[in-house]
């Protein structure tokens, strides 16, 4: 969230980045309702201060027996118990209103990322690998392990209709293989610490990261419902949970409403979990095979740093997403996400895109990871800071990255490591959490 301070003092500048995000400028209506929010609050301070020093004021008045007077100040005081509630309610209203418009509007891009308004404006930062040679057409991923018999989007519709799969045998066990995997390599060679955090959180804990209020439609939403005896009849009380679309959520949560030692920074934290999305804004995207799915596996990163590092910690956490796929042996390019194509709360986005050869008219690259820093945005949500060696507490900055996404990950390998017969070679880093098992193969 935008601290309303800074849009005060360079109001020009935020719309200025606002208009590299597409959107027209907000500073106006922005400083107007907080214009009539600090008048509300000065008005309600300034009655309550006026209360207590009539209420003082009458004490003195009936030490000096000046009745009248004293009369005269318990009637202003009476009167200002009734319009009190009203200063404050009115100054209550005035500042969830600010909160409110704020929220909803997101970060704004460093200077250093390119202009564009969608992913045709995205830049090309490098590549790793090239594009394998093979003496066959290859298969879409979906395709091959419907062949296995290892892939099964037919039961999974008649469990939970589409954009599900059931994975068997050969593919189930490759993608715990790549998971665990990931894991591994992050916790023992970057130095995360490995979390395993509730899957479902409270609306606060997807209000902290972004999710809401602007894309609730996205979410998926798990109801508590009791069922309440009141005098006259029933009603029904409810509580509401969102299923994580991301770790990212429950990791970056976890510093929410705290103040950190700076000795503790920069904290690095890792999850495996499943993922859920409604994809409400990708109607008809990618209906075919895994690429898009309402539930997928991810391993997460997320690092909580000072503000003074932040932007080496993206180029660290580029680094280590970057590991997994140079040791499974996947082409891929990193792109620079434009200031039009960025996610809601990130300042600048590297995206991961690996080469699937099955895909499209003669393969294409797909996005796998995104990499983000955050800046303070997140932290001024969840009232996420640090104390460092002065004493006084800032906002932390907060950063995410996939590290990477299972699902797509397991696409890659099997339409990188096909085979004529339709098998998938095992990639060898990937082999010891195969027991061994060099081929995935139809039994």
């Amino acid at each position: 969230m935008h601290d309303i301070k800074s849009i005060r003092d360079n109001p020009q500048a935020f719309d200025a980045g606002l208009a590299r995000r597409g959107l027209k400028p907000l500073s106006a209506s922005l400083l107007a309702i907080d214009e009539k929010r600090r008048a509300a609050i000065l008005a309600s301070e300034q009655a309550q201060a006026r209360r207590n020093a009539a209420s003082k004021e009458i004490g003195d008045a009936k030490k000096a027996k000046n009745e009248t007077r004293a009369a005269r100040l318990m009637a202003e005081v009476a009167e200002l118990k009734t319009t009190m509630p009203e200063l404050e309610a009115a100054a209550k209203a005035a500042d969830e209103l600010l909160t409110m418009e704020l929220s909803a509007i997101p970060n704004i891009p460093f200077d250093e990322v390119p202009d564009g308004v969608d992913e045709h404006g995205n830049v090309q930062r490098h590549v790793f690998g090239n594009k394998r040679n093979y003496g066959f057409a290859p298969q879409l991923h979906d395709d091959l392990g419907t062949a296995l018999g290892y892939m099964d989007f037919e039961a999974a519709a008649k469990l939970s209709g589409a954009r599900f799969v059931v994975l068997k045998k050969g593919l189930a066990r490759l993608e715990r293989a790549l998971g665990q995997f990931m894991l591994d390599l992050h916790t023992n060679e970057h130095g995360y610490t490995e979390i395993n955090p509730p899957l479902l959180v409270r609306n606060e804990v997807m209000f902290g990261t972004g999710q809401l209020p602007k894309f609730e439609d996205d979410q998926f939403w798990a109801i508590k419902g009791e069922l309440l005896a009141a005098p006259d009849s029933e009603r029904l009380m409810t509580e509401r949970l969102g299923l994580i679309p991301t770790a990212e959520v429950a990791l970056t949560n976890l510093v929410r409403e705290s103040i950190l030692d700076e000795k503790q920074l920069p904290m690095r934290l890792t999850a495996l979990t499943p993922c859920f999305r409604a994809e409400a804004g990708a109607a008809g995207r990618d209906t075919r095979g895994m690429i898009r799915q309402h539930q997928f596996t991810k391993v997460e990163l997320v690092s909580i740093t000072t503000p003074e590092v932040s932007k080496d910690e993206l180029e660290r956490m580029l680094s280590c997403a970057e590991q997994v796929l140079q040791k499974l042996d996947l082409h891929y390019r990193v792109m620079t996400l434009c200031a039009g194509d960025m996610g809601f709360s990130s300042q600048k986005t590297y995206d991961i895109e690996v080469w699937m050869p099955g895909q499209g008219d003669g393969g294409m690259f797909r996005e796998i990871s995104s990499c983000s820093v955050c800046g303070d945005f997140q932290a001024r949500r969840m009232d996420a800071r640090s104390r460092g060696p002065d004493g006084k507490p800032r906002f932390v900055h907060t950063l995410n990255g996939s590290g990477t996404a299972v699902g797509r990950a397991l696409i890659a390998v099997m339409e990188t490591y096909q085979q004529e017969d339709g098998s998938i070679a095992v990639p060898s880093v990937l082999q010891p959490y195969m027991g061994g098992i060099k081929v995935v193969a139809r039994e």
